[in-house]
């Protein structure tokens, strides 16, 4: 606030001398201050005039400080709430945050944290009210769910591609790394086609058991394998007419994939136990997150099948080489979370804007959204600043170390519980830390691969087969 226009502070405590301490602080630094000393006036001094600010006691005689919260919220107040307690109770403070309090202030406080606060408050105040104007200016602009975002020039080409590819009926593969958004491209190229009427039937081949996802896939007789109590009808079946979305089909077995083949050749499929087949009339989009080319190479994926699903390709960049993205995808997601997490409408400050648009995103798009969800959970304002979002850069800081790698691993496995990516966990951790560590030391011996072994402790043959797995290149053959 201005000299011309001062900060206007409430004060609501029983005890006189918190009132007196407080006051002395907050006119020292030119707010206009009013106290009074139980719940009922405090509502009535709210509801009467506009404060920016109000320090209020959680017991107190007439209304409690947490009552008023409820009172506040329900007429609409915009005043920035801090709750004082002398009680730091668990309960306390997670009823303070849930009913909307700004901060939660502890007796006895210093005045240097009283002061900190309301300067804080003071500049979420200004924030908001700038928000508002641009939301006035933008319109109210509601954001359907589970739509493509991005305005780089790369994501404009895969709009593109999927409006051409959209309305004829041939196979789409899908790649790039997890978190991109490979099935939501999947799923907006069947609801742009005359297939939109069908069912969109997604499978992640890597969340069925090996053993089960035949019979997944194609159905199965009762009786045709333990357990098998009554028929079911297959995910192609389920898709006739449709689309079936083959998500992570790198990782499908040998066998599935000459009985994928003869589907997708034949049309049809033969239920497990069955002695007749089924005809169906379905169009396949797979993803995978790896390179199939190589795969074909080293004799893991069959060439024909890889031709048959690559009639068109679309690769989905990771959002690292689309940071022009991230402000537009951080917006989506605000909008489209923040009724449900923070009760209303959020918005983003330009050093918030400045800090997501700096990160790396490992995690791509999947951890943006993580990320705007917790800071909306978190937030105390309408305003988002670069603040909500310091556990980022605070993940970036970590020395490297092995706590640091353990705690990588604790953050990315729990990024994919979330999101139920539990049927590749083990893998793709394992190569992930295989790789460097392989390479480094058959670096360091020259691509010696008996010294390079002896020096893993591992057998000779076994780092092959690693080497082959992982088309590791050996030194000097590049």
């Amino acid at each position: 606030m201005t000299a011309a226009t001062p900060a206007r502070v409430l004060i609501a405590d029983d005890e006189e001398s918190i009132r007196f301490v407080l006051r002395e602080a907050l006119e020292e630094d030119g707010c206009e201050v009013t106290d009074v000393d139980n719940g009922d006036s405090a509502f009535e001094a709210l509801a009467a005039e506009e404060f920016q600010i109000a320090f209020i006691d959680i017991r107190m005689p007439g209304l409690t400080g947490l009552e008023l919260l409820d009172r506040l919220k329900a007429v609409g107040s915009q005043t920035a709430v801090v709750i004082i307690t002398a009680q730091n109770t668990f309960e306390n403070a997670v009823e303070a945050m849930r009913r909307g309090a700004f901060e939660y202030l502890v007796k006895p406080f210093g005045i240097a944290d009283v002061k900190a606060l309301t300067g804080k408050a003071l500049r979420t105040c200004q924030l908001r009210d700038e928000a508002r104007a641009v939301r006035r200016e933008a319109g109210d602009r509601r954001v359907p769910d589970d739509r493509i975002v991005g305005r780089s020039a790369v994501m404009l080409e895969i709009f593109k591609t999927i409006g051409r590819v959209a309305g004829r009926d041939v196979s789409v593969l899908i790649t790039g790394e997890s978190g991109t958004g490979k099935e939501l491209v999947a799923r907006a190229i069947h609801a742009a086609s005359p297939r939109s009427s069908g069912a969109f039937v997604p499978v992640n081949t890597t969340a069925i058991p090996r053993d089960l996802l035949e019979s997944e896939l194609f159905g199965h007789e009762r009786g045709a394998f333990t357990g098998a109590l009554a028929s079911r009808i297959g995910r192609f079946s389920e898709a006739s007419g449709g689309t079936l979305f083959l998500d992570e089909i790198g990782d499908m077995p040998a066998d599935l994939q000459s009985k994928l083949l003869r589907v997708l050749q034949d049309q049809v499929v033969t239920p497990v136990g069955a002695e007749h087949t089924q005809q169906v009339d379905v169009r396949i989009i797979a993803a995978t997150h790896r390179d199939l080319d190589v795969l074909v190479s080293t004799g893991s994926f069959r060439e024909d099948l890889l031709y048959r699903l690559r009639v068109m390709p679309i690769h989905m960049p990771a959002l690292r080489e689309r940071h022009e993205d991230v402000e537009v995808l951080a917006e989506y997601f605000i909008a489209r979370y923040a009724d449900d997490l923070s009760g209303g409408a959020r918005f983003l400050t330009g050093s918030a804007v400045e800090s997501l648009s700096r990160h790396p995103w490992p995690g791509n798009v999947r951890e943006l959204e993580n990320a705007i969800k917790r800071a909306l959970v978190l937030s105390t304002g309408e305003v988002l600043t670069r603040e909500d979002f310091a556990f980022l850069e605070s993940g970036l800081a970590e020395p490297a170390s092995a706590d640091s790698l353990r705690r990588l691993v604790e953050r990315d496995v729990q990024n994919a519980l979330e999101n139920h990516e539990t049927g590749e966990l083990y893998r793709a951790w394992l190569e992930r830390l295989e790789r460097p560590l392989l390479e480094t030391v058959l670096s360091h011996t020259d691509g010696n691969q008996i010294r390079a072994a002896a020096l893993l402790g591992i057998n000779r043959n076994t780092l092959r087969k690693k080497i082959a797995d992982l088309d590791i290149v050996l030194p000097g053959r590049k």
